[in-house]
C-alpha cells in the first residue's frame, strides 16, 4: 500500500483539531506533498493495519512516507519539515528527547475533543481538493 511519492497523513476525521490541521496543511502545501485519509475510513484502517497499528485505537495523526510510519510528535514535526519555511524551523524540537515531546503531544491528543470539539461525521473534501484524499 503506497501513494506513489506522496506522504500519507492519516487523521481523526471527526476531530475539529485534526480537521483544522488538514486545512492548515492543504493551504500551505504548495508542492502537494501530502495525501489525506481519515483514520476511520477503509483506506485509513488498512494503512494502520499494514503498519501493525490498532485501527480501533484512533491515534490523532499518523504520517506514512514509503515504508516509514511516524506517530505522535515525530509525525507532527516531520509535517512541519515537509511544509518548508517558516514551519521547518519547528523541526529543531527533534533535539528534545522524544519522551518529553510525546508527553505534550499525548496530553493534547487525549484532550482534543474537549479542547476543540468533535463532529458527527468525517470531513468531506471539496471537489477541487478531492484528488488530495485517498478513496
Amino acid at each position: 500500500m503506497q501513494s506513489d511519492t506522496h506522504a500519507i497523513l492519516l487523521f481523526d476525521g471527526v476531530c475539529n483539531l485534526c480537521n483544522g490541521l488538514v486545512k492548515f496543511i492543504l493551504k500551505r502545501d504548495k508542492r502537494a506533498a501530502f495525501r489525506f485519509a481519515p483514520l476511520q475510513s477503509d483506506s485509513g484502517r488498512a494503512y494502520l493495519q499494514a503498519f501493525g497499528l490498532d485501527p480501533d485505537a484512533l491515534p490523532s495523526v499518523v504520517l506514512i512516507e514509503g515504508e516509514r510510519c511516524r506517530k505522535r510528535s515525530d509525525a507532527a514535526l516531520r509535517i512541519a519539515f515537509v511544509l518548508g519555511w517558516p514551519y521547518k524551523a519547528l523541526y529543531a524540537f527533534m533535539l528534545v528527547p522524544a519522551f518529553l515531546r510525546d508527553l505534550a503531544y499525548d496530553w493534547v491528543a487525549r484532550n482534543r475533543y474537549r479542547l476543540m470539539g468533535k463532529k458527527e461525521t468525517c470531513m468531506l473534501p471539496t471537489p477541487d481538493l478531492l484528488s488530495r484524499f485517498l478513496p
